[in-house]
């Protein structure tokens, strides 16, 4: 990227809109600004609204707003200018092409958050919680992209780096003078600094389980033999007619996926194919594929028809099942169409009626339960990016490298090398240590005039 052009973009989404929103930001923004909008003051005053015709060539495009940001003191941390017109396409390219043609360039995807990033008004972590920040679809979503935007988790990364930097600096002073044999760093310390930062990012690394399922939605998988009523069950969740419904054994042979959210907290359920046994090939792919998506879910449902299988008999099958799929997901066998006369009474079982809706909110308030529980951790800080919980394994297996040291007494130079990798990965995550390939990587993924 041309890090000292002007850079321009339409920055609303796109289609049309009551209102546009176009940004400038480098060095000739209000240049460029002052080319489309002839009224501009020479000197705006920063943080003022200016309301007053655009044009461009062929004459004027609309009635616009100008606010002004002086650099440092902006997104960017260089001069913008946002220009808000009325959300016409039209207006829109007819103006973005006239801010071209004035001098700007157009900006590539998350070029404007990435210069906020060189300019140092936010770290990497933050950077990428931009992004986060605008995908959420959800409460919880929202309120864990927004933690991190707000920097906690990237200064406690940081503090704990600079933590490091002090001790491998005295380390590597010792080498210099090595031939007196003393020693600048106490050991004893290093050893309760190192304790402490394998603890933390030990805890990092488990809040991770939590943090991305967050982000990515809580997948759910519904699994059961045919007619117990999956497909009733994920209608019923949905309250929308999303699968089809049939008394014919083997009517579902793929898998159907949905969201929903639930008290702020984003679900992905998923309507597998019935399991039994079958000659038919089309179907056994379908089952298959049912225990796949079930050893990837967070939680299974395992349902079981009440007018067929007695409590027990679902419980036999759920240990069954958990031999299939794994230890990972979380196994909760349901009783469904309690309502019919033929059903038989459960005492501990979760039962439910997803025709009628009876027990659908104890099932739910399961789901939630689930939720809390995977959040085990005493911190208030979740990692949900896995680029992050990529570098903390990288430094945690260097900081046990150095504390593995210190316990055999090797030599300081040796010492020095995990200390430095450490930093090295923790600086990976606030952007303190990147490369061209790194920020082209995440800030590519963000969308245009973000």
């Amino acid at each position: 990227m041309y890090e000292h052009d002007t850079i321009a973009a339409i920055s609303t989404a796109p289609g049309a809109g009551a209102i546009a929103v176009l940004r400038l930001s480098g060095a000739r923004a209000l240049e460029v600004a002052g080319r489309i909008a002839p009224s501009l003051p020479l000197e705006p005053l920063p943080r003022r609204a200016y309301f007053m015709p655009v044009i461009d060539l062929d004459g004027q495009v609309d009635e616009a707003v100008l606010t002004v940001f002086k650099g440092p003191n902006s997104y960017t941390g260089e001069d913008v200018v946002e220009v808000s017109v009325h959300g016409s396409v039209y207006i829109q390219q007819r103006l973005l092409q006239a801010l071209l043609d004035a001098g700007a360039r157009l900006a590539q995807p998350g070029e404007f958050t990435q210069r906020a990033f060189l300019n140092r008004k936010m770290d990497l972590s933050q950077a990428e919680a931009v992004a986060d920040l605008i995908a959420s679809q959800s409460a919880a979503q929202h309120r864990l992209a927004l933690q991190q935007l707000r920097g906690g988790f990237g200064a406690r990364i940081e503090e704990l780096r600079q933590q490091l930097i002090d001790f491998a600096a005295l380390i590597e002073l010792e080498l210099d003078f090595s031939e007196e044999d003393v020693q600048f760093a106490q050991r004893i310390e290093l050893q309760a600094l190192l304790d402490r930062l394998v603890d933390l990012s030990t805890e990092l690394i488990d809040s991770f389980r939590y943090g991305n399922a967050i982000k990515q939605g809580i997948p759910v998988a519904i699994v059961g033999a045919p007619n117990s009523g999956k497909s009733t069950l994920l209608n019923a969740l949905l309250k929308d007619d999303r699968a089809i419904v049939s008394d014919i054994p083997g009517t579902t042979r793929d898998t159907v996926e949905e969201t929903m959210t639930i008290e702020g907290v984003l679900f992905r359920f998923i309507d597998t194919a019935g399991i039994r046994r079958t000659d038919d090939t089309v179907e056994k792919l379908g089952i298959e594929r049912s225990y796949k998506k079930a050893s990837e879910a967070s939680i299974v449902v395992l349902l079981g028809d009440a007018s067929v299988v007695a409590e027990g008999a679902l419980r036999t099958e759920a240990a069954m099942l958990r031999k299939k799929i794994g230890e990972g997901p979380r196994i909760i066998p349901v009783l469904n169409k309690c309502d019919v006369p033929e059903a038989r009474a459960s005492k501990e079982t979760l039962s439910i009626s997803a025709r009628s809706g009876t027990g659908l909110s104890a099932l739910q308030q399961a789901f939630l339960n689930h939720v809390q529980e995977m959040r085990s951790g005493p911190g208030d800080i979740v990692v949900t990016n896995a680029r992050h919980v990529d570098a903390l394994k990288k430094a945690r297996t260097s900081l046990l490298e150095a504390k593995k040291a210190i316990d055999l007494g090797i030599s300081g130079e040796l010492l020095a090398i995990d200390l430095r990798r450490a930093q090295h990965h923790l600086g990976e995550i606030t952007g303190r240590i990147t490369t061209d390939d790194l920020l082209g990587s995440i800030f590519g993924r963000f969308c245009i005039g973000k």
